[in-house]
């Protein structure tokens, strides 16, 4: 992938010929240091009024031109997706002082890749799967429960994929990565192209 007008002084930390080596090189240094999940990233979405929304949730694959993760495909996060075609996620890790910035445009990963992910899950979240449906009201967690159980006796041990469980996929157009530096004068890369198959250019940005 040819880089284009970068005139940045990039090495140490930010080096690298495409970004999704960066962030994978940054995210397996996270793993050793980070106490929990370390792979969590902030995602952002807009629902049909334009009204920003944003949860956690985690990135399950970082692909050579794409990043991966999976839900419910009935929930708010799932409807915003499907409406808006784009969305953005921040990853920051508190150990490392570093975070990744993305924003991009969405596709859903519905075939082999989603089964496979999904049978590598344990047995209680793909039967939670199926339990959930999420995002709309509950009255109790006693009837979330009595839902896994039914669930439970229906599909046994090796439930198959939900038809409304699935993953997406970002596809982005614009990665910023940014560690912490002394008195607040911070180093941040961006890493931007007008579309998938564009070269990247790359700037330093201000703190």
């Amino acid at each position: 992938m040819t880089r284009l007008n970068d005139r940045s002084d990039r090495d140490g930390i930010f080096a690298g010929d495409q970004p999704f080596e960066i962030v994978r090189r940054w995210m397996a240094e996270a793993e050793a240091s980070e106490l929990n999940d370390p792979n969590a990233i902030a995602l952002s979405t807009v629902d049909d009024t334009g009204l920003p929304n944003a949860r956690m949730v985690l990135l399950k694959e970082v692909e050579d031109d794409a990043f991966v993760f999976y839900t419910n495909y009935e929930s708010a996060k799932a409807r915003e997706l499907d409406s808006a075609g784009k969305a953005a996620f921040v990853m920051h890790w508190k150990s490392l002082r570093r975070q990744v910035r993305a924003r991009g445009i969405v596709t859903k990963e519905n075939g082999p890749k989603a089964d496979e992910y999904y049978s590598s899950r344990s047995i209680k979240s793909r039967l939670g799967a199926w339990a959930s449906a999420q995002s709309r009201p509950l009255d109790s967690r006693g009837t979330l429960m009595a839902e896994v159980a039914k669930v439970t006796a229906r599909h046994g041990p090796n439930p198959p994929r939900p038809p409304f469980w699935g993953g997406y996929r970002i596809v982005p157009v614009e990665i910023e990565f940014w560690a912490d530096g002394a008195f607040r004068l911070h180093d941040r890369f961006v890493w931007r192209r007008s579309n998938a198959g564009s070269d990247w250019v790359i700037e330093r940005l201000n703190p």
